[in-house]
């Protein structure tokens, strides 16, 4: 998926998210955006990869693209050291919604990701889209159309 897919995603599962929490959606959404992201530090190319080349460059070396990164374990050791480090709830709620509505777009691409790194089997679901096509645009506008509804409703409750 392009990075306004994964952008969107985060933003629509973060409002969705915040709907049924009692969370603050500016932060939960904002935290929804960054952990949409997060997980294509691994590409280069990626928002995230030229935000922070260096480390981009590293963990592609080391890793590789969509493997560690796009992980459960990858998810699991975020959510240690966010329990660890972040005091807001909000905001590490928002980072895990988000990186796992990544995980779930790219799964749904051709390539899939390395879901059960270190082991190198690819999960991908039945149906898959090729990145930028015509389908994925589809994905995008159903996941905007989810962001208006959810954050129309929010609108509703603090109105």
């Amino acid at each position: 998926m392009t990075g306004k897919t994964h952008i969107v995603g985060g933003i629509a599962s973060s409002l969705a998210f915040a709907h049924f929490s009692n969370f603050d959606p500016v932060i939960t959404v904002g935290a929804g955006i960054i952990g949409a992201l997060i997980p294509d530090i691994c590409h280069g190319g990626s928002k995230m990869g030229k935000a922070l080349p260096i480390l981009s460059k590293i963990i592609n070396l080391i890793f590789g693209h969509r493997s560690f990164t796009h992980s459960l374990l990858f998810l699991v050791l975020a959510s240690f050291l966010m329990d660890r480090f972040l005091p807001y709830d909000a905001v590490k709620n928002g980072l895990m919604i988000g990186m796992i509505s990544h995980l779930i777009l790219d799964m749904a691409t051709k390539s899939g990701i390395q879901l059960f790194f270190p082991i190198s089997f690819k999960v991908k679901f039945p149906i898959t889209i090729r990145t930028g096509s015509m389908p994925e645009n589809l994905v995008f506008s159903i996941l905007s159309l989810v962001s208006f509804y959810f954050g129309f409703q929010l609108l509703n409750f603090y109105i």
